[in-house]
């Protein structure tokens, strides 16, 4: 399934999307990143189809802690998230990836969903809060139980601030609970685990499709969700079944 071309029902046309997938690793650049390992594999599957990716990994990255834009304003000397934040504008799918430490998501990921937050109140041209329509998708690995609470978390973080999440849109790899094989270790079984290749193939066709069909239609209608005409007066009238 991963060449896409001799799947059911395929649709084609995926060329001009674009992805964005943030890397939510402790490990710095050029350490070897097992998250990388997994976002690779649906990367692969987007490029084959015409989709242009950007893999950022956090932690390589001077991102301040915060909900603001930019915090520089906010008495920190320092703020790459300006500079980083352009690829969200750009990007129709955003997946969010990020081992598990504790049993929850890293700091790293933490702060970029903080981040993204903070653009949660911008709008986009249509009036309609700005990550409309964008598409959210959830990668987690780790050597610790955890993955679903991981990407429940992500996965309700984004579509609270507006992104669109599409069917099975999280997938994952764990090891023995305890000390063990990471994803990329030898011998560990990762890369080769029909159950997370599957899904992470399902997580991403659907990001695809779902980012493609909202991208062909202009986005969502701009009815019935527009924050400035709510704020106006404009609010649901229970008796007038023809309210605005």
């Amino acid at each position: 399934m991963e060449n896409g071309a001799e799947a059911a029902g395929n649709p084609g046309g995926y060329t001009g999307l674009k992805a964005v997938f943030f890397n939510g690793t402790l490990k710095k650049s050029p350490q070897t990143s097992n998250t990388e390992g997994l976002i690779t594999i649906s990367r692969r599957i987007m490029e084959k189809q015409g989709v242009t990716t950007r893999v950022i990994r956090a932690v390589d990255h001077e991102i301040a802690s915060g909900v603001y834009p930019d915090m520089r304003q906010y008495g920190w000397a320092t703020d790459e998230w300006p500079q980083i934040y352009p690829a969200v504008q750009e990007a129709d799918i955003v997946v969010v990836a990020g081992p598990i430490w504790l049993g929850d998501n890293s700091s790293q990921t933490k702060k970029l969903i903080e981040r993204l937050y903070a653009h949660s109140g911008q709008l986009n041209a249509k009036g309609q809060w700005a990550f409309y329509p964008k598409v959210g998708g959830c990668l987690i690995t780790g050597n610790e139980d955890g993955i679903k609470h991981c990407a429940m978390n992500v996965l309700y973080s984004l579509q609270h601030i507006g992104f669109s999440i599409p069917p099975q849109a999280d997938a994952g790899w764990i090891g023995p609970v305890g000390p063990g094989p990471s994803y990329l270790d030898e011998g560990s079984g990762g890369p080769e685990t029909d159950f997370t290749n599957r899904n992470t193939t399902f997580m991403t066709w659907n990001l695809l499709h779902l980012a493609r069909i909202l991208k062909d239609a202009g986005g969502y209608p701009a009815y019935g969700n527009l924050p400035q005409e709510w704020s106006a007066g404009t609010r649901f009238d229970f008796e007038n079944p023809e309210y605005r």
